[in-house]
């Protein structure tokens, strides 16, 4: 039980420390724009419409880090790195064509999506504004999902932390300074304004991939990739093997697609009744990120230890993982639930200083207080 524990550990709290960073770039993006000499919330309302259709794209792409990592650990745990390397080979493929496909169809999919979200005109032209510029980043981005499901398949989610530590840290500084300039000494830059919030997220994506490429190339390419062959390049996209990849990623799209319903509705209501509750709803919304990005750090570990298991075909431990990550996840949610109680307001003021959506805010924190726990 003590080693089972320690190795949840060992793969959950990098993966933790990486997870937090994310929720913290959506925060930094609602914190520049609602600090904008502009309306605050028209600006936050751009950030979390433009943020949406992204995650209309993205959740979508799920499969890539989910279905790469749990394939990843099964052939990890049967001792097979060559099939580790054709699995990988495989996802990436995937990633670049499914990226550019998203861009060849960009404009449409924004004109389809804003038939469905109904939000104020200001707010559509500025979340247009912002898909049109961080579409660049999604051969990056889609690749970086394979990468780090590959990553946490062979055990290893450090490299995933420190990609992300990469990715999202630049995200924060890119975004600042692209955004809103900076002056040191002769040096002043004006920053671009709204623009630059999506600008920073795009060049902080291919700085990331560009990390997570080293990475491998450093600690992969003798032990997995070293006897990998033309022939087996090619078998990565072909046989039994790549026609399970698909089946299974068929069942992890459809579980992706409900989270995406309730997301769009969420936002889509909140919309409709004005940029107000739009803004203030956002807020709330990564408020209960930086939760859920806590307890995917135990998924993380599950899904990494269960498919290892699963390859060695060691029954104890599988089931013994599967119930100590659960009980980890429930002592996760009970913590949040006493950060949201105590720590709430300080953690709204963060984001905003417009003294409406605060208000707003605060009226719907006994909400969030119950959500961890369900």
């Amino acid at each position: 039980m003590r080693q089972i524990n320690r190795d949840i550990l060992k793969l959950a709290i990098p993966s933790i420390l990486a997870n937090i960073t994310v929720p913290l770039v959506g925060m930094v993006d609602i914190a520049v724009a609602g600090h904008m000499d502009a309306n605050a919330a028209t600006m936050i309302g751009g950030i979390a419409v433009g943020s949406m259709l992204f995650d209309l794209l993205y959740w979508n792409f799920a499969f890539l880090r989910v279905g790469t990592g749990g394939l990843t650990a099964q052939a990890y745990g049967r001792g097979d790195f060559r099939e580790c390397a054709r699995i990988f080979v495989r996802a990436a493929g995937i990633a670049l064509a499914c990226a550019l496909l998203l861009i060849a169809v960009q404009w449409v999919f924004v004109k389809l999506a804003f038939m469905v979200v109904d939000c104020t005109d200001s707010v559509r032209e500025l979340a247009s504004l912002y898909f049109f510029i961080r579409i660049w980043a999604a051969p990056a981005t889609l690749c970086l999902m394979a990468f780090k499901g590959w990553f946490i398949g062979m055990q290893d989610s450090v490299s995933p932390m420190v990609t992300d530590f990469v990715v999202n840290g630049m995200n924060v500084l890119l975004s600042i300074v692209l955004a809103l300039g900076f002056s040191a000494g002769p040096f002043r830059y004006g920053g671009m304004g709204f623009s630059g919030i999506a600008a920073g997220t795009v060049l902080a994506q291919w700085s990331g991939l560009l990390v997570a490429v080293v990475i491998m190339l450093v600690k992969y390419r003798k032990r997995v990739f070293g006897g990998f062959l033309s022939a087996d390049f090619r078998n990565s996209f072909s046989g039994e093997d790549t026609r399970r990849f698909f089946v299974m990623n068929s069942d992890l799209f459809v579980r992706s697609l409900c989270f995406i319903a309730i997301y769009i509705g969420f936002t889509t209501i909140s919309a409709r009744y004005g940029d107000l509750l739009l803004a203030t709803g956002s807020i709330m919304m990564k408020l209960l990120l930086i939760f859920s990005y806590f307890t995917d750090g135990f998924a993380y570990a599950g899904e990494a230890m269960t498919g290892r298991y699963i390859g060695a075909r060691d029954k104890d431990n599988f089931r013994m993982t599967v119930r100590w990550t659960f009980i980890w996840s429930m002592g996760i949610a009970g913590l949040f639930m006493i950060i949201y109680q105590f720590a709430g307001l300080p953690m709204l003021k963060v984001m905003t200083s417009d003294a409406a959506v605060l208000e707003m805010a605060m009226t719907y924190m006994t909400w969030r207080l119950f959500m961890p726990l369900v």
